[in-house]
């Protein structure tokens, strides 16, 4: 069960954003991924809950951030619920989509797990609802995944796999690369991995 810590900063200007301490695990019908943030300053700064079936579909998603509270699963595409942060509202959402992104490292290890992509494969367009920091708002987007590599490197623990991924932004045609190895990402663009206290998990 890996477990460990992730910074999150501002992929333009660096800004420190938050700090993300999980741990995740596969089980016997899919894989989860717990976390809670918190701001530079060690505040609360919400938390994660994703949970995936043996399709890497999204069967449960909880996310916190500002108050704000979303629900969400695959149900005819992807169905959410978002509260406000008085509890007095709470709005559906449904969009034709594969699943949710955002600014977690969870949804890249949940999307990667998706597609399953060889690095024989074409790129994979991929529909996402993503999930908005501060306040949680739900957008659309489309990514177009491609595995450019697969190294394997002899460890103490064993050999690590590291898949190196290049996402493409359909709308804006912003590229950038994500390193994965098993259910924790190595690097992307905001996120670095500062702290891990058990391999990654192999998936089959």
């Amino acid at each position: 069960m890996p477990r460990g810590r992730y910074s999150l900063h501002d992929p333009h200007d660096h800004t420190p954003l938050a700090e993300e301490h999980f741990q995740c695990a596969p089980g016997p019908t899919g894989w989860r991924y717990v976390s809670r943030l918190t701001t530079p300053a060690g505040q609360d700064h919400g938390s994660v809950d994703l949970a995936l079936d043996d399709l890497s579909r999204p069967i449960r998603l909880e996310l916190h951030a500002g108050g704000w509270q979303v629900r969400g699963a695959a149900l005819e595409g992807v169905t959410w619920v978002r509260t406000d942060p008085t509890g007095d509202q709470a709005t559906e959402g449904n969009v034709r989509a594969h699943a949710f992104t955002g600014t977690s490292p969870a949804f890249l290890v949940a999307t990667s797990r998706l597609l399953r992509l060889t690095p024989s494969t074409s790129a994979t367009r991929v529909r996402l609802v993503a999930l908005t920091d501060p306040v949680l708002a739900p957008r659309t987007v489309d990514q177009s995944w491609a595995l450019l590599n697969r190294e394997t490197h002899a460890t103490d623990n064993g050999p690590l796999t590291v898949d190196e991924y290049q996402v493409t932004a359909l709308d804006t045609g912003e590229r950038h690369t994500v390193h994965i190895a098993g259910d924790v990402v190595l690097s992307a663009p905001g996120i670095e991995l500062e702290d891990l206290q058990s391999p990654p998990s192999r998936f089959d």
